[in-house]
C-alpha cells in the first residue's frame, strides 16, 4: 500500500502546486478539485487491486506507464507516451537513420493503419500502400495493443523477419513477410527528366532537406546549361517530419507572405511563419505531386505553394493530418508526445481530417500504347530525300528518348506533371515574347 500512498501524495501535491489560488477559487472550482482528488484516489485503488489480484505479477512501472499512455492516446491518435526505447527510435527517425521496416503508421479502429511506406525500405519493396491495415503481427492480433506496442513488435534485430497480415480495400486479407533492415533514408533524390525538368523526390522531412533541395536545383541548372523549364516536387507517400523543414522548403520557392500558422487553444500562442525574399527557381513553373500518403509537413508545403498560386498541386487528396505534436522529455523515463496546436495554410484553411485537394486530380493509371495503323512514314520510301540535319549534335539520341518515355509510362502521375511543367514553360515564353 505504500506505493499507492506515495504515488497519490505526489500527484495530489502536484495538483495543489498547479492551483496556488485555490483558497480564492469559486465554489464550483472547489467541487471540481474535490472530484479530482476522488478520481485520483480511485486510480490508486484500481492500481493497487490490479497489482494484488491480476492473474500474473505486474510491476508498478508497467501499470503506471500504461495508465499514462492510455490517458494520452485517448485524446487523439497522435498523442502518446514514449518510453526510453521509443523516444530513442523517434529521435533516430527524424535524423534520417533508424532500424525497422520503413513504414509510417497510425492507429485507427483499434488496428494499425499505414500512413505511408518510405522509399527503398522493406515496406515499400513489399508493396505496402497508404491506407492498408495491419491486423496481426507474427500471428498475434493487433486489436488490443497500443500503437507503441504494435510498433515495438514490428521492430527487431536487423536481418530477422516479421510476418504482417494486411487488409486492403476490395481485396481479401493477405500475409506479407518482411526482413528488418537498418533504415538509412535518402530523403531527397533528384534528376533531370525530359531534357529540362528538375524532378525532386522528397520522401520525408528530416534534417537539412532544404539544403538538399537547393543543391538539387543548382545541379539541374548545370545539367540543362541554365535552360531549366521548371520543377516537379514529388511528396507522394511522404508522411511528414520536421515542421521547420516544411517551412524552409516552402520558403525556397516563395518571395514573401505567410507559409503556415500554428494555433493552440490560447490565442496568444499563435505562431506565424513567413517567407523571406528569394525564389531559388526565379518564378519557373512548379508542380507539386501529392497523394493519400502525403501527410503533415508535406501538406504544409503543398498548401503554402497552392495558396500563393506559386505551384499547381496535382494528384490525389492528401492524408489530412493538420495537427502539431510537441515532444516533452521526461528525464530518464522517455518523453510524452502531445498534440498542442493545429496548423493552417496561408488562406486560413485547416487541413485536419480534410487534407489538401489537388488543383488537378490525377489518379494512378497505366499507359498502354495502341496500334493505330500500318505505321508508314516518309522515311520509308526508297527514293525519299534525306534529312540534311540528321547528324546535328543537338538531336537527341533516339534510344535514350525511347527509354525515358518507357520509364515515364510506368508513372502516369509523374508523366502528367512533367507535361504540365513544359506546357506552362511554353506559355510563359509566349507571354514574354508578346511583351517584347
Amino acid at each position: 500500500m505504500n506505493t499507492k500512498l506515495s504515488f497519490l501524495s505526489a500527484v495530489m501535491f502536484s495538483v495543489m502546486l498547479a492551483s496556488p489560488l485555490q483558497a480564492a477559487a469559486p465554489k464550483n472550482q472547489d467541487k471540481e478539485d474535490a472530484d479530482t482528488y476522488e478520481l485520483l484516489n480511485l486510480f490508486g485503488e484500481v492500481m493497487e487491486r490490479a497489482k494484488i489480484s491480476y492473474v500474473e505479477e505486474v510491476s508498478d512501472r508497467k501499470l503506471i506507464e500504461s495508465a499514462i499512455n492510455g490517458m494520452l492516446v485517448s485524446l487523439d491518435p497522435h498523442s502518446s507516451y514514449l518510453d526510453e526505447q521509443s523516444f530513442k527510435y523517434m529521435s533516430e527517425q527524424t535524423s534520417g537513420k533508424f532500424g525497422g521496416l520503413g513504414i509510417e503508421v497510425t492507429m485507427e479502429n483499434s488496428v494499425v493503419k499505414v500512413v505511408s511506406p518510405i522509399d527503398d525500405t522493406p515496406a515499400a519493396k513489399a508493396g505496402l500502400k497508404p491506407g492498408d491495415y495491419i491486423t496481426s503481427i507474427d500471428g498475434e492480433q493487433v486489436m488490443g495493443l497500443t500503437l507503441n506496442e504494435a510498433v515495438d513488435k514490428m521492430r527487431g534485430k536487423v536481418g530477422t523477419k516479421v510476418k504482417l497480415t494486411i487488409r486492403r480495400a476490395n481485396e481479401k486479407p493477405f500475409d506479407v513477410t518482411l526482413k528488418r533492415e537498418e533504415i538509412k533514408i535518402q530523403s531527397v533524390k533528384s534528376e533531370v527528366k525530359s531534357g529540362d525538368v528538375a524532378y525532386i523526390r522528397v520522401s520525408s522531412f528530416s534534417e537539412n532537406i532544404d539544403k538538399m533541395i537547393e543543391k538539387a536545383v543548382k545541379d539541374a541548372r548545370k545539367k540543362t546549361d541554365g535552360k531549366l523549364a521548371g520543377v516537379v516536387l514529388d511528396v507522394r507517400n511522404n508522411p511528414g517530419g520536421l515542421l521547420d523543414q516544411a517551412v524552409s522548403v516552402s520558403d525556397l520557392f516563395l518571395d514573401k507572405g505567410e507559409i503556415v500558422s500554428t494555433r493552440s487553444r490560447n490565442e496568444s500562442d499563435t505562431i506565424k511563419y513567413t517567407a523571406e525574399k528569394g525564389d531559388i527557381v526565379k518564378g519557373l513553373p512548379i508542380v507539386v505531386l501529392i497523394n493519400e500518403g502525403s501527410a503533415s509537413a508535406s501538406e504544409i508545403v503543398a498548401g503554402a505553394l497552392q495558396d500563393h498560386h506559386r505551384a499547381i498541386v496535382m494528384g490525389e487528396k492528401s492524408f489530412g493530418k493538420g495537427s502539431v505534436q510537441t515532444v516533452i522529455p521526461l528525464g530518464k523515463y522517455g518523453a510524452m508526445r502531445l498534440t498542442t496546436a493545429r496548423y493552417y495554410t496561408p488562406s486560413g484553411r485547416s487541413i485536419q481530417a480534410k487534407g489538401i485537394e489537388p488543383d488537378i486530380e490525377v489518379k494512378p493509371a497505366k499507359v498502354e500504347v495502341l496500334d493505330t495503323g500500318v505505321g508508314f512514314s516518309e522515311a520509308e520510301f526508297s527514293n525519299a530525300l534525306k534529312n540534311e540535319t540528321s547528324g546535328d549534335k543537338n538531336s537527341k539520341n533516339a534510344d535514350q528518348k525511347k527509354a525515358e518515355a518507357e520509364e515515364l509510362a510506368k508513372d502516369y502521375q509523374l508523366s502528367r506533371a512533367i507535361d504540365l511543367v513544359k506546357a506552362l514553360g511554353l506559355y510563359n515564353e509566349g507571354l514574354e515574347d508578346k511583351r517584347k
